[in-house]
């Protein structure tokens, strides 16, 4: 996988003052990856030292009043024709840079301030399609052992669960809010596995529990707060789901964003989930873009197949008629099951980042689908699941 990352988060002495801003979390999946070095401001000529560069009322100017907008122009274009050249789906730059900010840029006062808006380059990099990061990212979805990845099984891919090494195990009884009289169904466990795999630090759950099993959106989501209080910011949820015909195949994917047809939201019983601060939360970007990439870039370097779509949630337990995929289809959906999307919006309340991954197990709405023929096709794509997983682990 190839990724355009700012030369000044690897140690090269390239900012205004002749430093630099190395970032070890940064450094560490640059070393993971095929790297590209870019510095716009460095492309520009600009010399080194010089006064600090930020953006006001869309030019660039030098602390020192002089207007340097032409340069940054023309550092960045050289930049991004090496970035595109590459076809590196992922860019890493420094977080407020007048040239490589992020969503944030200094405002133009240099008093540290800063406000919304794109560097140079990041806007290019992103009207081009291209994941565009700071370090900031990398840093949120970087494990530890104070943040181990949350993996959260459905139907058929608890299997994934025998890879761990593990440190302790805990019965989903002993999770509070997860109900006690609740049984796992077939291709379902319910015992997490707090451990290791390929000395990563997770958290992997192996079933889950339905809200067509009669269960509250807030007991189908007891794991993701678990998870959450146990300290894990990166959360990754696998699910079975039929592929919408048109929109989708049979095989894995990689979900984009969700539509919630389930009638149920976790938030609406709010006051009861002591972590969620606010109710009101933002499902912009409900699927992180740079789990997202990351997890394409890996599916790309071993050669599995993946798609990419939205998954609409449904309450199930009945599969989908021909009429309901139909209109499914009609509204953009690939993917259609019954969990997850609660549970997604359950993770963004807590500010947790998240990865969607699913088998498309069966053709929604196709006749003679059974669970036991989900859990058989679920089977056959076990190996290239686990090497998906453990391929994202191994980036992050």
């Amino acid at each position: 996988m190839r990724a355009i990352v700012s030369a000044c988060l690897l140690g090269a002495p390239v900012r205004y003052d002749g430093g630099s801003k190395l970032n070890a979390a940064v450094a560490e999946l640059a070393s993971k990856l095929e790297v590209i070095r870019v510095c716009p401001e460095g492309s520009s000529g600009l010399p080194v030292p010089r006064p600090p560069a930020e953006q006001r009322d869309g030019r660039v100017w030098l602390q020192d009043g002089t207007d340097v907008t032409l340069q940054f122009e023309h550092g960045a274009d050289i930049a991004f024709e090496a970035a595109r050249r590459s076809g590196a789906p992922l860019a890493v730059l420094k977080a407020k840079s007048p040239s490589c900010g992020v969503h944030l840029i200094y405002d133009g006062t240099y008093t540290g301030r800063v406000i919304k808006g794109e560097g140079v380059l990041a806007r290019r990099l992103e009207k081009e399609g291209i994941c565009v990061v700071t370090e900031k990212t990398v840093e949120s979805c970087k494990p530890s052992v104070e943040h181990p990845v949350a993996i959260v099984l459905g139907s058929g891919l608890g299997h994934l669960g025998q890879l761990v090494k593990p440190v302790r195990r805990i019965d989903y009884h002993d999770i509070e809010g997860f109900p006690q009289s609740a049984r796992p169904i077939a291709g379902h466990s319910f015992e997490a596995t707090v451990g290791s795999i390929d000395d990563v630090p997770v958290i992997v759950y192996p079933g889950r529990i339905h809200l067509y099993q009669g269960y509250s959106a807030a007991e189908v989501t007891s794991l993701v707060r678990h998870a959450f209080r146990l300290g894990c910011r990166d959360i990754i949820f696998a699910c079975a789901t039929g592929a919408v015909p048109g929109n989708a195949h049979k095989g894995l994917g990689i979900i984009t964003d969700q539509i919630n047809l389930t009638g149920r939201n976790p938030l609406a019983d709010w006051d009861e989930l002591r972590d969620v601060d606010t109710p009101f939360v933002d499902m912009s970007t409900a699927y992180s873009p740079y789990l997202r990439t990351i997890a394409r870039g890996v599916a790309d370097d071993l050669g599995i197949a993946v798609e990419e779509g939205v998954l609409a949630g449904v309450l199930g337990p009945s599969f989908e008629t021909p009429a309901e995929v139909a209109a499914l289809g009609k509204l953009g959906v690939s993917y259609t099951g019954m969990s997850t999307v609660n549970e997604v919006i359950m993770a963004r309340a807590l500010g947790m980042n998240v990865l969607g991954l699913t088998l498309a197990a069966n053709d929604a709405g196709a006749a003679d689908t059974t669970h036991e023929t989900v859990l058989a096709e679920a089977k056959k794509h076990g190996s290239d699941f686990e090497s998906l997983v453990r391929g994202v682990l191994h980036l992050l």
